[in-house]
């Protein structure tokens, strides 16, 4: 459904540019950030490493301590309930028991919240980088409208931004799955010129 309203965009578009069009050509071409910082930047296998480190260390540090203290805490609220301490002592108690209780129910939600946080302040460099060999790109190729790859269907002549930027930035490879979502726009697009032919009747040799 989505391709079906951005193919009727970019036919909107054409439709609406009218007698500019004509002038010069409806450019479209496909690009998306997370997708170039992600799989096309060989420095983000190390944004991976140090996630896996985050992980394992800080948030199964932090969920143990979780785990914990909601021992001790509904320990303490058992005890001082047993004891007859006043109410003002047990809901304080029994206040942070719940939060305790919270946090270790909603574990998965919070952990996800922080890694991609985490993700964010790891990649940060990397996104710096695409983003301004992006914007050199786009001062140089001047285009009318830029999808991304799940937003059109294969086979659209569309130009590849994953190359441009790539060589932007001086990448010497691209994985496949960036490379086959368009053609280079460095690329010639014009057929190689053939040899006229010679028309008319050969003249015959004379002795």
């Amino acid at each position: 459904m989505k391709k079906v309203f951005l193919s009727m965009l970019v036919l909107s578009a054409v439709l609406f540019a009218g007698g500019e069009v004509k002038a010069q050509q409806f450019k479209v071409a496909v690009f998306d950030l997370d997708a170039m910082v992600t799989y096309g930047m060989p420095q983000y296998a190390e944004v991976d490493s140090l996630l896996q480190i985050y992980q394992q260390d800080s948030l199964a540090t932090e969920y143990n301590i979780y785990q914990t203290e909601y021992q001790r805490l509904d320990s303490t609220f058992k005890a001082d309930s047993t004891a007859g301490k006043s109410k003002a002592v047990l809901d304080y108690t029994d206040g942070k028991r719940r939060e305790m209780a919270m946090n270790l129910v909603y574990w998965q939600q919070i952990a996800q919240r922080k890694v991609e946080m985490k993700r964010g302040q790891l990649a940060q460099p990397l996104y710096t980088q695409v983003v301004n060999a992006y914007k050199k790109v786009l001062e140089t190729k001047k285009y009318n409208l830029i999808l991304k790859p799940q937003t059109y269907e294969l086979g659209f002549p569309i130009d590849n931004l994953f190359i441009s930027v790539a060589k932007e930035l001086k990448l010497t490879s691209l994985p496949q799955e960036l490379l086959q979502v368009g053609d280079d726009p460095d690329a010639s697009k014009t057929p190689p010129a053939t040899k006229p032919a010679t028309g008319g009747a050969t003249k015959p040799k004379t002795n």
